[in-house]
């Protein structure tokens, strides 16, 4: 096969990854950002699903979504094939460095395959997602590779070599302008890996799970308020005990009232637990009304917000394990046993309950930030945001 025909052959193979890419970009942008549009057509089952791919924090890499990075390889591919044409331009002529074209494709379809092979063990034996265009771009990487070295073995290492050290003269010849790209590149880079603002949907999970690994809250306190006294801004909480995501939000409350001077939060209990919630189907949080008591029996003894951390971190099952963070707080046991089993407590929760089906509730956690209602966990940066907008100060 002669120069012209291995060039032809990679620049095609290069356009066909390069519409794949673009494909995959698009099916990433739909499948984070579009919660209600429909399957793509390589999403077959739960196993091959490309959507689902597209959906896993390893669909991206420092910060910028895989499918760009191919979309950049392809573009760098196409531009080495003219590389030798674009350099007879007089503007172009910087161009001469690049005096190996064919060694640096080798090179760089070598090094994409072998990044492939780790997405690949990755997507089938980690995340147990198999991306179908994804599987064809590993092939064409290692074809453009193949064909660029002529499929010698001997071409590979040489490839390498020649790379390496043109490298190393156009870095002698242009020291200048190499650093400005390392520069620029590595800020970008920088800027895209710390911050995950091209992937907004992975830097909400990223800053969301940070909670969730959380063992403790670190911010919790002591007493009947959470918050200032006073605050203007009022939260008011409704949250199950049981729920993952409340466990999350109650670590972010906390951390909030530390951060904002005017903030109050209000609980309210909503047990999703047939055992006292009459409005539910579904016995989705079995437990939760127990520890509601709990908490409810904390307040009369001036330690609600505690108790509440710990019924979040503890999750205790029974009397026993209820009366041993009763002790670690320093409670009186008998008057707290006294409260809990009560009929003023069971009554609070029912009004509770009854006031979740009046403000029409299905869902914990659910907040009202001074009347407006926001429903779920946000990422921790959202929720400031919202609290700022709501008059919160810092």
């Amino acid at each position: 096969m002669n120069i012209d025909k291995r060039k032809l052959t990679i620049q095609i193979l290069a356009l066909a990854g390069l519409g794949l890419s673009i494909k995959l970009a698009m099916i990433y942008y739909v499948a984070n950002y579009q919660q209600y549009a429909l399957s793509s057509f390589c999403s077959i089952n739960d196993f091959v699903d490309c959507d689902g791919a597209a959906r896993t924090t390893v669909s991206q890499f420092w910060g910028i979504p895989l499918a760009y990075w191919g979309i950049f390889f392809y573009l760098t591919v196409l531009f080495l094939t003219f590389v030798d044409k674009l350099k007879q331009l007089r503007f172009l002529k910087f161009l001469e460095v690049f005096k190996n074209p064919m060694s640096y494709i080798t090179v760089l379809g070598t090094i994409a395959f072998a990044c492939s092979m780790n997405l690949a063990y990755t997507s089938v034996f980690k995340i147990h997602k198999l991306c179908i265009l994804c599987l064809v771009t590993y092939f064409i990487d290692l074809l453009i590779a193949i064909i660029a070295s002529s499929g010698r073995l001997q071409n590979f290492f040489s490839s390498f070599k020649d790379t390496y050290f043109d490298f190393i003269d156009g870095a002698k010849k242009y020291p200048k302008t190499l650093v400005v790209l390392i520069i620029l590149a590595a800020s970008f880079l920088c800027y895209s890996g710390m911050t995950y603002n091209f992937v907004p949907h992975i830097k909400k999970s990223k800053s969301i799970m940070k909670y969730r690994n959380m063992t403790y809250n670190p911010y919790r306190v002591k007493g009947n308020t959470l918050g200032a006294e006073n605050g203007d801004v009022v939260i008011e909480l409704y949250s199950d005990y049981v729920c993952p995501l409340c466990y999350i939000h109650n670590i972010m409350l906390h951390q909030a009232v530390k951060e904002f001077s005017n903030v109050k939060v209000v609980h309210h209990n909503f047990p999703f637990d047939k055992q006292c919630n009459p409005y539910i189907n579904v016995n989705m949080h079995p437990g939760a009304c127990f520890m509601s008591k709990g908490a409810i029996a904390a307040r009369a003894q001036n330690n609600y917000w505690e108790m509440s951390s710990l019924l979040y971190e503890k999750q205790p099952k029974n009397m026993d394990d209820m009366l041993k963070l009763a002790d670690e707080l320093g409670f009186d046991k008998d008057k707290f046993v006294e409260d809990f089993n009560s009929q003023a407590t069971a009554d609070e929760i029912s009004r509770e309950l009854k006031k979740t089906q009046e403000l029409d509730l299905d869902a914990t956690p659910t907040m009202f930030i001074n009347g407006d209602k926001v429903v779920g966990v946000k990422p921790y940066y959202t929720l400031k945001e919202m609290l700022v907008e709501h008059g919160a100060k810092k």
